[in-house]
């Protein structure tokens, strides 16, 4: 295994339990709890197979006592994330669970999900959830945040501020829309992208054709996302 890689994925894991910018590091981690619950729950696995995950009622089967909105979006972005709407988005995102906060949690349960599976993949024991570390978050937006492109407020790189986290720039991010699906809260942006570009390949890396970063090159790696893509139903 690539040491930046032996190096990347702990990094990543201890940082779920640190406090974030909307979640407490005990809520984070609870975030995680339930995104593993979630492959296992009952509910989720009749929706999936339902016409309409609309038309099946029911109860999750949860690990933890987060408010039933968050414990919804986990389930659903864990199960079933092809078919979620902005409809859906707008009934789950409310006072319980803001925009902002929905945004987090996206970022945890992406970060949990690609560790566990890694893991798996390796024919390892899942990682015990680490430690949580005291402390309150920040809760801080940023200011030039904006409604428009997707069905969440984002930051543009035109309008990044100087007290904004360098969530672009610093790393040559180009500022794609997947780089701005996150970008509510930069850190919980930066903090997804830094695990994944190990994962995957780095902004520049990956426009250079003329060099192969990987034990296998730029066009079977594309497949392998793409096969991934379709069975995850990822219309991007």
């Amino acid at each position: 295994m690539r040491q930046e890689l032996r190096d990347a994925l702990p990094k990543a894991w201890r940082a779920l339990g640190e406090p974030g910018v909307w979640w407490t590091g005990a809520d984070r981690l609870n975030i995680v709890r339930e995104a593993r619950a979630a492959r296992a729950c009952a509910l989720c696995a009749k929706r999936k197979t339902a016409l309409s995950p609309q038309s099946v009622t029911g109860r999750h089967d949860t690990a933890t006592n987060l408010s039933p909105s968050a414990i919804e979006a986990i389930h659903r972005i864990v199960s079933d994330p092809g078919r979620l709407s902005e409809a859906w988005y707008r009934r789950t995102t409310s006072a319980e669970l803001t925009d902002e906060a929905y945004v987090e949690l996206l970022s945890v349960v992406a970060i949990a999900t690609a560790v566990d599976t890694f893991d798996r993949a390796l024919g390892t024991t899942l990682r015990a959830v680490p430690q949580a570390t005291p402390g309150e978050p920040s809760r801080r937006r940023p200011k030039g945040a904006k409604p428009g492109l997707g069905w969440m407020p984002m930051l543009a790189p035109e309008d990044v501020a100087p007290d904004d986290p360098p969530l672009y720039s610093s790393a040559g991010r180009i500022g794609g829309n997947v780089h701005r699906a996150l970008s509510l809260v930069p850190a919980a942006m930066m903090q997804f992208w830094d695990m994944f570009e190990t994962m995957y390949l780095p902004q520049d890396a990956m426009r250079d054709f003329g060099r192969e970063y990987r034990a296998i090159g730029h066009a079977q790696i594309e497949m392998l996302a793409a096969r991934v893509a379709v069975r995850n139903q990822c219309l991007y």
